[in-house]
């Protein structure tokens, strides 16, 4: 059996395959193989992909391998595959957005995140499921087909870097690219049972212009907490495209995870807001807080906090930016976009200048807020989510009552959405496993601008409970 058959079985994460190709013991042709084989048998069940690039990348591997025998190294990624969501530009590569309205749009540039993948060696294998434009926590999708949960095919994956997800928790790709607007891959990333960052406001350059650009986080999603470190290495610093792109980051997020943690200060919040939380998974977030009492220097703090919620804040924001910015464009359109979509359209065509002001207004005081919280603690814990995936077809849950707002994903997903509003970087952990297989995920937020205390931290998490050994039916 060779390196690629193998791979069909047992896909290795970024740095373990990074390592192999580097040292000659995997092709980049096998795991690109494997990748594409993966996809073959599980992509038209779960959606994950949309174009797939099977001949340029075999060449692409083809060349990193020869390149590799005459020795030379395109860098720390050389010859390793990613899945990258459907919303980043592409130079050269049809980039959907996820919208019927988009299906022939082909970018002239490669967003930051894309040029700097490249240039550490990737290669580009496919574009990945979102929904249209991202809008949604869901993984409802017209262009790609409903992107349904690795660990149960009737469910939803999350959104709306929901392909993206799918694919790492799938093992069709070691890794793949998403953005996070309001939890867009730390929702599908507790949901398929994967790490996901979303870093702080800036940390990875995001260009073209976002509508909701001081929302809107750019990064990947791995299966374990150094893949996200090495990648966070490699794709954050400064790029003039990016007005609100950070500074250089000065240390190393790999090398911060081989750092035994120190004594830390613990806030855990079992909700946000009065949200009731599903119990099964406050029961295993709980008793994910207790091992990590027991079994890491840490100073626990338990008790809800009694910031009052944002939701309109928030709402305000989403949709002014998602509405206005495309409803112009699209207002001859109407009959090919997501009703959900077009409801957030006609909604933000509601909204008045005077109140998009007050929301920032808003926001700035809700993020004090959260700021504050980390002069007196270094993490905050939460669930990730207060309930468990529902039905792929749904927007949101059976149940939940119909609302009135742009942004009704946002009403069952309280506690990703406001690390957006305040920039803090917002990590999901998996801490746990449904009797029925789902699993769960535990959101822990550093202090502003503190990514790599946050991948430290995780990386002792997941040391202390480690999740990857274990893999959605059907899969292994």
């Amino acid at each position: 059996m060779n390196n690629g058959e193998l791979l069909v079985s047992k896909m290795p994460d970024v740095l373990h395959a990074a390592r192999q190709i580097r040292q000659g013991e995997l092709t980049s042709v096998a795991l690109v193989t494997a990748c594409l084989q993966r996809i073959k048998t599980h992509n038209p069940t779960l959606n994950a992909f949309g174009d797939v690039y099977d001949i340029a990348a075999l060449q692409e591997a083809g060349d990193c391998d020869r390149e590799l025998a005459q020795g030379r190294l395109r860098g720390p990624l050389h010859g390793v595959p990613f899945g990258i969501k459907d919303l980043f530009s592409t130079q050269g590569l049809r980039t959907t957005k996820g919208s019927l309205t988009s299906l022939d749009y082909v970018p002239e540039s490669d967003a930051p995140i894309i040029a700097r993948l490249k240039a550490a060696g990737a290669i580009i294998l496919g574009k990945t499921a979102t929904t249209e434009f991202g809008w949604t926590g869901s993984s409802v999708s017209r262009v790609f087909g409903h992107g349904r949960n690795p660990w149960n095919h009737a469910l939803t994956s999350g959104g709306s870097s929901s392909g993206s997800a799918i694919s790492v928790a799938a093992r069709m790709v070691p890794a793949a690219l998403g953005s996070d607007g309001g939890g867009s891959v730390r929702i599908p990333g507790a949901f398929c049972g994967i790490f996901a960052l979303k870093g702080s406001l800036g940390r990875i350059p995001t260009w073209p212009w976002s509508a909701t650009e001081m929302l809107s986080h750019a990064g990947p999603l791995t299966r374990t907490v150094r893949d996200s470190a090495l990648l966070f290495d490699i794709l954050s610093g400064p790029d003039a495209r990016d007005h609100q792109a950070l500074p250089e980051k000065g240390e190393s997020y790999l090398a911060r995870c081989d750092v035994p943690l120190g004594k830390v200060r613990v806030r855990f919040s079992p909700t946000l807001f009065n949200t009731p939380v599903a119990p099964v998974i406050a029961s295993l977030v709980a008793q994910a807080v207790a091992k990590i009492a027991d079994g890491l220097p840490v100073a626990l703090q338990v008790g809800n906090l009694d910031w009052p919620n944002p939701f309109d804040t928030f709402n305000t924001l989403w949709t002014g930016g998602r509405g206005i910015a495309y409803g112009a464009a699209l207002v001859d359109k109407s009959g090919q976009l997501d009703p959900g979509f077009a409801t957030l359209i006609s909604r933000a065509a509601e909204l008045d200048l005077a109140a998009y002001l007050q929301a920032l207004k808003q926001r700035a005081a809700f993020a004090s807020q959260v700021h504050a919280l980390f002069d007196e603690v270094d993490f905050l814990l939460t669930p990730t989510l207060p309930i468990l995936p529902f039905a792929a077809d749904r927007h949101t849950p059976a149940g939940q009552p119909a609302g009135n707002s742009g942004v009704e994903w946002a009403r069952w997903t309280p506690f990703t959405w406001p690390f957006n509003l305040s920039g803090n970087p917002a990590a999901t952990v998996p801490c746990g496993f449904t009797a029925d297989g789902l699993p769960v995920g535990l959101q822990v937020i550093g202090r502003r601008y503190a990514d790599g205390e946050v991948l430290q931290f995780c990386a002792a998490l997941e040391a202390l409970m480690p999740w990857d050994n274990r893999q959605p039916p059907g899969v292994a």
